[in-house]
This record gives C-alpha cells, sequence and structure tokens, in this order.
C-alpha cells in the first residue's frame, strides 16, 4: 500500500521546525534562529518513475533528497581514489616513482573509497526521515578525506599540491551536517595545512610565505563551509515550501477529481479527433443505452449513436467563438431507443479563435433532467401560493356543497334535481383537486413507516381488480409478477419506508392510467418488482417497482411533459396524477420514471418506480 500524504509543510520563516536547533543560527539572509543545513531539513521527497525497473532503481525512486546528494558525494570521493590512482600510474610509466608511503596511502584510500560507495547500506536510506550523517558514516567519508589528504600533504610536500583536495570534505560536511560541524571540519584542515607549513619550513626556509598561503587556504576553506552551508539550507527552504505547494496542488486535483466523479452532469475531454481522453462515471451512463460504457480513452467515431455528438466537435473546433451556445442533441442507440442531451462545449482558452487547443471539455445533460429542473424552478413558488388558495377555496366550497344538499331535499322537479345533481359532482371534482393540491403542499410529516413491499402490492393490486370488475386468472388483463423479490435465506422479505396511502395512491394511478391505454388483452398490464444491488455501501439495495403496458406509445411531446402539473390528454383530466406521483415518491426518498421499449417488447410503455430498501436497525443490546 502507499503512504498517506504528508501534511504540507509550512512556509519558511512562519514556523519553526521541530528538529532545528535554537542555538545556532544563519549568518546570512537574516531569516533568525534556523539551522537550515540540506541535512538537517531535507524530507523525502519522491522521484519520477524511472523507464526501467529494479530494486536499485525502486530505491532511488523512495530516497530522500539528502541521501541522493550523499551518494553523489560518494561517488566524486571514488572517482577521485581512482584519479588518483591513475596520476600514480601515470607517473610510474614517466619514470616518476612516488614514495612507498603515497603509493600505499593512495592505494589504500582509494580501495577504502569504492568499498564504501560500493556497499549497499551507506547507499540506501533506512527511513525517509533522516536528515544528517551518522556517526559511522561521518567517520567513513569525511574523517577517512581529512586523514588520508593530511597524509598526503606532509608526505608530498611542495611536489605535489594537494590542498584543494581538502575542499571535498568541509564542502561534504557543509552540505550534509550541521553549520557549527562544518565549522569543525573547516577549522581541522585548516590547523592541518597550519601544521604542515610550520614542519615543511625548516627544509625550504620561508615560514612566513608558506604560513601566508596556509592562512589564505585556511580562509578559503572556511568561506566555502560557510557559503555551502547557507545555499544548503536556501536550498533545503526553497524545497521545504515547494513540497508544500505541491502538496496542496494533490489535495486539490483530488478534491477536482472527488467532485467531478460525484456530479450528476456528465463531464468529458475529447480531442479533436473525437477521442475521450477522460469521462465522469455520469458521462459514461449518458453515453450507454444501459449500463456504462468502457473506461476512457475511447473513440466517438465508427458509433452511429454517437455521430451527432462528433458532429458537434467538428462544429465546435471549426467556430471556437460559438462554444459557448448550448445545443440540443439526440442519441439513437441500436435497439432504436433514444436519448435527448444538452450539449456545453466550453475551452480553456482560445475562445477568441486565435489560439485554438487541441482538446475541449463537453458537458452533457439529460434533456429530460434539464426540464424537470427548470420545472421544479417554476414550481418553488407556486407550491406554497396552491396551497393557500386552496385552504381559501376548501371554506366557501363546504358552503356551496352545504347549501346545494339543502337545495336538493326541497327539489321536486326533474330539472331542479339535475342542477342540484350537477352542483354535488362539480363540488366534489373540486374537492378532489383541491385535496391533490394540498397532498404536495410543504409541510412537516412524521417519519414514514417501514412496510413489506411484496404484501402491499399485492393487496393493492387486489384491492385494484375488485374495483375495476376485473376477473382474476390466467384471462385477466393484469398480471402481478413477483418472483424479482422473493425472500431467501440471505435477504429477508423487502422493506421499504413509504406511507401505505401513498404508495397506494401512486401504484393506484399508474394502473389507471395503464387500463386506459391497453390493448384489452390477456396480461396487457404487468406490474413487476424487481430487487437490485447497488454499489453504495450506505444503502443495502433497492427496489423497483414498475407497471408495464402494451398500449400505444406516447409521444416525444406528451413524455416531455407527463410529470408536469395540470397536462392531461383528457378533457376532464385535473393534470395532477403523475405530478403527484412524483411528489409523493420524492417525499419518501424515491424516484418515478418512465422508459419505453424497443419494438420486439409486447409492453413497451414503463413507469417504473424506484425505492431505497429499508435497513433494518441493529437489535438493542440486553440490559
Amino acid at each position: 500500500m502507499s503512504r498517506p500524504p504528508r501534511p504540507p509543510l509550512p512556509p519558511s520563516g512562519a514556523t519553526r521546525h521541530p528538529r532545528e536547533p535554537e542555538s545556532q543560527g544563519s549568518w546570512f539572509g537574516g531569516q533568525g534562529n534556523e539551522d537550515l543545513t540540506l541535512a538537517a531539513d531535507m524530507q523525502a521527497v519522491e522521484l519520477p518513475p524511472a523507464s526501467h525497473t529494479g530494486k536499485d532503481d525502486h530505491d532511488e525512486r523512495k530516497s530522500s533528497t539528502f541521501f541522493r546528494i550523499y551518494r553523489a558525494f560518494l561517488t566524486a570521493r571514488a572517482a577521485l581514489g581512482i584519479l588518483l590512482i591513475g596520476l600514480l600510474s601515470g607517473a610510474w610509466l614517466m619514470g616518476t616513482r612516488p614514495s612507498v608511503w603515497v603509493l600505499g596511502l593512495t592505494l589504500g584510500y582509494s580501495a577504502l573509497t569504492l568499498i564504501w560507495w560500493w556497499l549497499p547500506a551507506p547507499r540506501r536510506a533506512k527511513d525517509e526521515d533522516h536528515r544528517r550523517l551518522g556517526h559511522r558514516q561521518a567517520l567513513a567519508t569525511i574523517g577517512v578525506d581529512l586523514v588520508a589528504f593530511t597524509c598526503l600533504h606532509f608526505l608530498t610536500g611542495n611536489s605535489f599540491n594537494s590542498q584543494a583536495l581538502l575542499a571535498l570534505p568541509v564542502l561534504m560536511a557543509a552540505t550534509l551536517m550541521p553549520r557549527i560541524m562544518s565549522l569543525g571540519v573547516a577549522a581541522a584542515a585548516t590547523l592541518n595545512l597550519l601544521g604542515a607549513a610550520w614542519v615543511q619550513s625548516p627544509e625550504a626556509g620561508t615560514l612566513a610565505n608558506l604560513m601566508t598561503q596556509a592562512g589564505l587556504a585556511g580562509f578559503g576553506l572556511f568561506a566555502i563551509a560557510l557559503m555551502a552551508s547557507e545555499l544548503a539550507g536556501r536550498l533545503a527552504r526553497e524545497e521545504r515550501s515547494a513540497r508544500g505547494s505541491l502538496e496542496l496542488a494533490r489535495q486539490q486535483a483530488q478534491l477536482n477529481r472527488l467532485v467531478i466523479e460525484e456530479m450528476a452532469e456528465g463531464v468529458m475531454v475529447t480531442d479533436r479527433l473525437g477521442s475521450v481522453r477522460t469521462a465522469n462515471p455520469a458521462a459514461r451512463r449518458l453515453l450507454a443505452v444501459q449500463g456504462s460504457t468502457p473506461p476512457p480513452p475511447f473513440q466517438l467515431r465508427g458509433v452511429p449513436a454517437w455521430e451527432p455528438l462528433v458532429q458537434a466537435i467538428e462544429q465546435t473546433f471549426a467556430n471556437p467563438s460559438r462554444a459557448d451556445d448550448g445545443q440540443e442533441l439526440q442519441l439513437r442507440f441500436d435497439d432504436q431507443s433514444r436519448r435527448a442531451l444538452r450539449l456545453r462545449v466550453r475551452f480553456t482558452q482560445g475562445r477568441d479563435g486565435k489560439a485554438i487547443e487541441d482538446v475541449c471539455v463537453m458537458f452533457l445533460e439529460d434533456l429530460r433532467t434539464v426540464m424537470a429542473r427548470q420545472r421544479q424552478d417554476k414550481l418553488a413558488a407556486m407550491g406554497r401560493m396552491s396551497a393557500g388558495i386552496a385552504h381559501e377555496i376548501r371554506n366557501p366550497l363546504a358552503a356551496i356543497a352545504q347549501a346545494n344538499a339543502l337545495l336538493a331535499e326541497d327539489a321536486t322537479t326533474p330539472t331542479q334535481k339535475k342542477l342540484t345533481h350537477m352542483v354535488s359532482d362539480n363540488v366534489g371534482r373540486l374537492k378532489h383537486i383541491i385535496d391533490d393540491v394540498l397532498a404536495v403542499a410543504p409541510g412537516l410529516r412524521p417519519p414514514a413507516p417501514a412496510i413489506n413491499l411484496m404484501e402491499t402490492v399485492q393487496a393493492i393490486c387486489q384491492d385494484w381488480r375488485g374495483t375495476q370488475g376485473l376477473p382474476s386468472g390466467p384471462e385477466s388483463i393484469l398480471t402481478v409478477d413477483l418472483s424479482g423479490c422473493s425472500p431467501e435465506a440471505s435477504r429477508p422479505g423487502p422493506r421499504v419506508r413509504f406511507e401505505p396511502d401513498h404508495l397506494h395512491r401512486v401504484l393506484v394511478n399508474l394502473l389507471d392510467n395503464a387500463l386506459r391505454y391497453n390493448s384489452g388483452l390477456a396480461g396487457a398490464i404487468v406490474v413487476n418488482l424487481q430487487w437490485q444491488a447497488t454499489r453504495s455501501p450506505e444503502i443495502s439495495g433497492q427496489l423497483v417497482l414498475s407497471v408495464r403496458s402494451d398500449g400505444e406509445l406516447i409521444s416525444t411531446d406528451t413524455e416531455r411533459s407527463l410529470f408536469e402539473p395540470f397536462s392531461s390528454t383528457r378533457s376532464r383530466g385535473t393534470g395532477l396524477g403523475l405530478y403527484i406521483c412524483r411528489e409523493l415518491c420524492e417525499r419518501h426518498g424515491a424516484s418515478i420514471d418512465y422508459r419505453q421499449h424497443p419494438a420486439p417488447v409486447r409492453h413497451r410503455n414503463e413507469f417504473f418506480v424506484t425505492m431505497p430498501a429499508d435497513q433494518p436497525s441493529p437489535a438493542p443490546l440486553p440490559a
């Protein structure tokens, strides 16, 4: 498993690092009391993946910046050892034979550097929080260099200028150790230079010149230690700040990815050739007749159902100034089903047509969802107003009904009785409309009880069949299929949170519509109950209650306004039936929709209600 991302580090100067000592300060830059050497502050940074694999490459990607620089110094020491051997070999071939002590010292130093460079332990970080050289590492590298270069300087004298080699351990200490340690190494190297000048002065007879040269070389070593330490600290601060910014960018990218994946609107990135580079789950569902398309990348060209999208992409790249204009498309799938989409295309730049990008972002929405949202916005304020009007109408309507009842008692002629009967019928019709409006009026209601859906649906269908005077048996036009929800050992009888009266009203309304538009043959209406599993861990499953009929297909114009209030195809219909069904379903966390099936299917018209299954509450613990 991958490590969780580190929290972003504070910017430089904002807070003190918990491991920064307070006794030492930066001599440059005025950063305050901080010991910001590269060895003390740099933490692990992941390297980009290499083009080849291997254990060393894996360690390289996981190692910290500190160990990468440490290995660079080990490589430099090994190369220096090989170079010294090469110089001695060249001098030997040219007739200049070095002393046995110089030869032994050079060979020993070269062997030690190569062995330490080759050993796996010094080349790999034990953990990502390793910040400075350990005592063993410092002695095996910086200590060996100081001793070897000092001895070489004493042995060769002025014949070989080995003073410059002391810059390597000083630079290594300034980069990989705290500043006080680097100054100590520079001081030790300076004392070695001064001691060598003192020892060599009787031979040369120029003590003042040798001491001056040693002093200048020592000053240069101190300058190298201070400058390298300050540059390493500055690099550490910049990398720490960059690492914090990188972590913030990663968090923002994860947040954007989460938001896009959870969006109800489809988001898809395509290029001018019609290749889909990325798409969220909503877009993949909209492009498929059922389920979703395979994960991207995939090609839009070559699929007849997606041809309108390809044409829209071509028009967008041909005229980028019109990219912001939305357009409506209709996808026709292989099973002759269709889906209307609303498409919006955006460019990150180049909207003026001067700097065109190779990719565009497409936003897809189901046109029915868009229209439903528009209807919801229009009806939001209208709902409260309708409820208020209904309350105001109810009182005078009751007075009219009461007065009509009194008049009916005194009616003697057929004409008077007919008029009172007409008033009574229309009063009843108005009361039905008012009850429908008040049924969907907003307000606080107690939570719905958990009901056995199979038993409730069976009872409602049986009651409706008796009310309509329909026979039962194979010759009946109503067929009830509950086999998709039969109880099992692992899954008991399905239960949902729904008011029984509300479910009765929804199912009876759908059955009345199916009875009104069907062929009249046996099995013309089918009520089906199906269990569907879900991917969400919060929902144990879904129950789909569908009412299918074999009547004529609903036209496209009628389908768009199916769930709108006061929209009816009958002259005496209120147009509130399906609208109330949708409001009652949404009140209980369910949804209702309509779909058409292809021609080979007998029952092509289907209204279906999707309800989340009720999760049984845990049993109380015994007292």
